[in-house]
């Protein structure tokens, strides 16, 4: 059956079609005679219990500096003339990302909307997974210096990062004498309003950070991203590098644990983080690694995350 896709997201000319996730998503869907529509959270509108968006009419093809072609803008009741909304622009996960699940939270009970917006809204990936505390490493959240020197006294070697970052962006390692840790702290209180994440450092991401897909509550696969040279961030987007891999056996205890909960709230496309079988985000804002995961396994999980979406239209 051929749907009618409506893609929120980041302008398509800023996209990074070897690795793009979303655009592999696109693709996916326009091979099985979707149509698809590209707008940003900012073109939304609401009135009389209507949502809508202007949205171009997009085709896709894996041609670099060629890879989209734009139709004549169109107005789009997303609640009755759409199938299924994705959600998929990158943080931060600021009042417009909020604002714009809330718009999409009034549509979910006529389109489908992945992933679903209110359990976006509700589980930010450094808040959602203190839910699963018991697998986590020795983690502070705080504006709190002092708290911050306790925690350090008990720990060692810490990480300090946004709590709505993401890709990687403003994680800083702080060595057990502490040097900087003022400053930072200070900066951190001029630059964010809430309160920030500090762990215990784990000496294993050396060897690499696992980033695990979930699909509706399923792994779907897996890479183990390298830290790049000189750095402690192994995200993609900050210079880390992919490599094959499979589950270890803590690993599989915690997707087990994890997928039930991901199902139940309509989190269809998940992507977590597990650092020497220390579980420390759960990303489901716009998870990524989709692309690297099939190169290395073979696999397809752009259609795995079509056919989850065709199950849940057909209930």
């Amino acid at each position: 059956m051929s749907l009618k896709v409506a893609v929120q997201m980041d302008p398509m000319e800023s996209i990074k079609i070897g690795g793009d996730s979303t655009f592999a998503i696109m693709l996916s869907a326009q091979q099985r005679g979707h149509r698809l529509y590209h707008y940003g959270a900012h073109d939304l509108s609401y009135a009389d219990g209507r949502v809508w968006t202007r949205a171009h009419p997009v085709t896709v093809q894996r041609v670099n500096g060629d890879h989209y072609s734009f139709g004549e803008p169109v107005k789009l009741d997303l609640g009755l003339e759409v199938d299924v909304v994705l959600m998929r622009q990158d943080p931060p996960f600021d009042l417009g990302y909020i604002t714009a699940t809330h718009l999409l939270e009034r549509i979910r009970h006529q389109t489908l909307v992945v992933n679903d917006p209110a359990s976006v809204r509700n589980a930010p990936e450094k808040l959602f997974v203190l839910d699963f505390g018991h697998f986590m490493p020795p983690t502070l959240i705080t504006r709190s210096l002092e708290e911050v020197r306790i925690f350090q006294e008990q720990h060692g070697e810490i990480v300090v990062k946004p709590l709505h970052g993401n890709a990687g962006s403003a994680v800083f390692r702080i060595g057990a004498d502490g040097a900087n840790l003022a400053s930072l702290v200070e900066l951190f209180g001029e630059v964010w309003r809430e309160p920030f994440m500090v762990q215990a450092f784990l000496k294993e991401v050396s060897g690499g950070d696992k980033r695990i897909v979930l699909v509706d509550g399923e792994v779907a696969g897996a890479i183990n991203r390298i830290p790049g040279k000189g750095e402690i961030r192994s995200n993609l987007a900050a210079g880390g590098r992919a490599e094959a891999t499979t589950l270890t056996a803590r690993e599989q205890e915690i997707c087990e644990a994890l997928g039930p909960e991901l199902k139940k709230r309509g989190l269809l496309f998940v992507g977590i983080d597990v650092i020497g079988g220390w579980l420390t985000e759960i990303n489901v804002t716009s998870p990524t690694g989709i692309v690297a995961i099939d190169h290395f396994n073979g696999t397809d999980t752009a259609a795995m995350i079509w056919d989850a979406i065709d199950k849940r239209l057909a209930r």
